[in-house]
């Protein structure tokens, strides 16, 4: 979910010849903050998840509605999403805290090979951790069945409408990322229109697919909660859909690619 306040001409990339060493020993920083903020993410949306809809908490019993407790959750986890983005580690980063989201920006040249992959391999792990401390805080409620562990899980219309719903979520979210941070007019505000958009998908599309855009996130809750059903889903829909939209995006804006953010961005920079 990269950083909409972070220049191009603030950017250094690390040349193509540079081992893996020495990219990790430069930017392994850089990596944590990704790791933690999914981490985050995840830890945030499963303390609300569980406060809004476990049946015993004074919370769930005092907004009677589903709806509007979808409604809550987004508008908490849209804030959430906007404060990532314009923090300190989120500028420097780009706050992409989604694989899917590392290997769109690989694809247009603004991340290198070395830290596409090293994004990645943290921000599973930040995904892996953050479930199993959520449910040694909370204890059984994070495992009710109106929570389960943060799964993501298809709805009753069945896997191929989830991923139907994840691919159009995702190809949105990304395009519209895409052209916001391509913009100098909307650039600084890519980061608003991002937490917006999380904000729609999960008060809206909960309900077809639990809303993941995003394979490491469904990944951790799956792997502690031991439920795979529809995994599949979560890997493809995400990253198939926010290909497309790099694809597309590179060849309607070819010129405008320059103007993209490169990640990371040197610390003395960001």
């Amino acid at each position: 979910m990269p950083s909409s306040s972070v220049l191009p001409s603030r950017n250094a990339a690390i040349p193509t010849n540079a081992s893996a060493l020495s990219v990790f020993q430069r930017h392994w920083p850089d990596y944590c903050c990704e790791a933690a903020g999914l981490a985050g993410f995840v830890l945030c949306a499963g303390v609300l998840a569980t406060l809004l809809e476990y049946p015993g908490s004074p919370l769930h019993q005092a907004i009677g509605s589903p709806s509007l407790r979808l409604l809550a959750l987004g508008a908490a986890m849209a804030v959430f999403v906007a404060a990532l983005v314009y923090s300190p580690w989120g500028r420097r980063t780009g706050a992409h805290i989604n694989p899917a989201v590392t290997w769109s920006f690989y694809r247009l040249g603004r991340i290198g090979t070395w830290d596409a992959l090293y994004y990645t391999i943290f921000q599973f792990l930040g995904a892996f951790v953050a479930p199993p401390l959520l449910l040694w805080v909370i204890g059984a409620p994070f495992g009710h069945e109106r929570i389960r562990y943060g799964t993501t899980q298809p709805g009753p219309p069945g896997e191929w409408v989830a991923f139907a719903a994840e691919f159009v979520i995702s190809f949105v979210m990304m395009f519209v990322l895409l052209f916001a941070l391509g913009s100098p007019r909307w650039q600084k505000r890519s980061g608003l229109l991002l937490g917006a958009l999380i904000g729609i998908y999960i008060a809206v599309e909960s309900p077809l697919s639990g809303m993941s855009l995003n394979p490491a996130r469904s990944f951790g809750a799956a792997l502690l909660a031991g439920q795979w059903h529809g995994i599949w889903l979560y890997f493809a829909a995400p990253s198939l859909a926010m290909l497309l939209a790099a694809e597309l995006y590179r060849r309607a804006r070819p010129a405008s690619i320059i103007s993209l953010p490169h990640y990371p961005v040197p610390a003395e920079n960001s």
